[in-house]
């Protein structure tokens, strides 16, 4: 009986020194909130940077997400990555690339292409299988890095950034290889857009082939429009239709990586690996339907509406890319050559393809 009690005391004094040490869990928490909002809002005031930089002249050709791109990575080699703000940074680098995505689907307007442009999705799939196809063959035989080719060559058949950030967490890419790609896109796309608009006036094509071939073989949205808008309205309509029958595309594109992805698992003997179902791309089906169907048409919306959705968009999208710009290092820069090298001459082979289809 005279031992108890100081079992008892000891059992109290062992729970006491648990319960101290649950304490600061809820603490940290509340501790890291700040600085994961704090992550967000560097990756905001980043993103409201590379806007900017994208309205001064060369660089409003290269657009605000690349623009963004440029000074995440131009951050990080100068002051390093800002691990305090991890969390919030690569909050902004996953969720909010996934919200971009599924906010993109408002620019699809499904009802159009079935209507006017179900011809030109033979011609868009057949795009997205030369581009896909014929840089892969290209790297394989440079020796580049394959996942990042596949991402420039998605990027090319498909749209871009928008392609890259929907197929890199199904191909399970790095941060820093989805940021590399989509600035290559950026660059790529801005060279081909501005050297279309110099080659109009000496193009065999009259206004609504001209858009056509801008819509089957420009890389970006912006790009196609940048292109053919000095073509005149009718030919940026048609652009924007051969364009958008591309982004549809990419619904069945990521299913189909993602059954391969699967398959390549099996294959490989990888059972444990699971590959996530890309959720996100049914959010993006989503909106395309009900900025269809039911905007505009039930739903009474006006221009500035579509066009302050768009900036949010685009903005978001920035976001997302600077929590992916701060993880590339300069060194690694150098595996991105020969995945260059592929896309520019597939590129250079598609716009010469589709022109001669037009």
């Amino acid at each position: 009986m005279g031992i108890q009690p100081h079992r008892n005391s000891k059992l109290a004094v062992d729970n006491q020194a648990t319960s101290t040490t649950t304490v600061p869990a809820p603490a940290r928490n509340q501790a890291s909130l700040p600085l994961w909002m704090g992550g967000i809002a560097f990756t905001f005031l980043v993103a409201l940077l590379g806007y900017g930089l994208s309205k001064v002249p060369f660089f409003d050709r290269v657009g605000p997400m690349a623009c963004a791109i440029f000074i995440a990575v131009a951050y990080r080699q100068l002051f390093g990555y800002p691990e305090a703000l991890r969390t919030g940074i690569q909050f902004s680098a996953k969720q909010l690339l996934r919200t971009a995505i599924i906010l993109y689907g408002l620019k699809l307007n499904i009802e159009v292409i079935f209507s006017e442009g179900l011809g030109l999705l033979v011609y868009d799939a057949g795009v997205i299988v030369f581009s896909i196809l014929l840089t892969l063959l290209i790297a394989k035989w440079l020796k580049a890095e394959p996942k990042l080719s596949l991402l420039v060559g998605v990027g090319t058949g498909v749209c871009g950034a928008a392609a890259i950030a929907a197929v890199s967490p199904i191909v399970r890419a790095k941060d820093d290889e989805t940021a590399i790609s989509v600035g290559m896109i950026a660059l790529m796309g801005t060279l081909f857009a501005v050297m279309y608009t110099i080659l109009l006036p000496f193009l065999p094509a009259t206004a609504v082939e001209y858009g056509i071939w801008s819509g089957l073989s420009l890389h970006e949205l912006a790009h196609v429009a940048l292109a053919a808008a000095p073509a005149g309205e009718d030919a940026l309509a048609m652009a924007l239709l051969a364009k958008l029958g591309r982004v549809l595309l990419l619904v069945p594109l990521c299913l189909v990586l993602l059954l391969i992805m699967k398959r390549k698992g099996k294959a490989d003997g990888d059972r444990h690996t699971k590959i996530a179902f890309p959720w996100f791309l049914l959010g993006f089906l989503f909106m395309s339907l009900f900025g269809s169907y039911v905007l505009g048409t039930h739903i009474p919306v006006n221009e500035a509406f579509h066009s302050t959705t768009a900036t949010v968009t685009t903005f978001i999208l920035a976001m997302a890319m600077v929590g992916l710009g701060l993880n590339i290092h300069l060194r690694d820069l150098r595996k991105a050559s020969r995945p260059l090298i592929a896309m520019t001459v597939t590129s250079v082979l598609l716009s010469l393809l589709t022109f001669l289809l037009i």
